[in-house]
């Protein structure tokens, strides 16, 4: 019985740590949920709406979500380039849970400016409202 406890642990902490490392870090998350809001955006937009990252770090996530083929980079050949990022349709199979966390985080936040005002995060805020609505 014991085995068949530490199998099923092992596979489950498997798919966990999989789809953590798909999704995981402080910038994929929002970035597909920002993708799936607007449907497709441009290098610069994604920029603008991140404004806490610099632009090595939104290179690199933008292509290990596209290694992971949970968004699709169109590049466009003309004179300046153009490139527009959407979400893949596996992509597009997290928004749920991401929707999920958002209203989590949502609330969370409604909690903490109530019992502790001097301490809320009213950039965290404004950006969730001017984003998200």
């Amino acid at each position: 019985m014991k085995n068949d406890q530490k199998v099923t642990e092992a596979t489950q902490l498997c798919a966990v740590d999989y789809a953590f490392k798909r999704i995981g870090g402080k910038y994929k998350a929002r970035i597909l949920w920002y993708l799936d809001m607007k449907r497709v955006l441009r290098y610069g937009e994604l920029s603008r709406t991140l404004p806490d990252i610099t632009t090595k770090m939104l290179t690199q996530t933008l292509r290990e979500l596209e290694d992971d083929k949970l968004i699709i980079r169109k590049m466009y050949h003309e004179v300046p380039p153009k490139v527009e990022y959407s979400l893949s349709e596996t992509g597009k199979e997290l928004i749920p849970f991401i929707a999920h966390l958002h209203r989590w985080g949502k609330k969370q936040i409604e909690k903490e400016a109530l019992t502790n005002p001097a301490k809320q995060d009213e950039r965290t805020a404004q950006v969730c409202n001017s984003v998200c609505g």
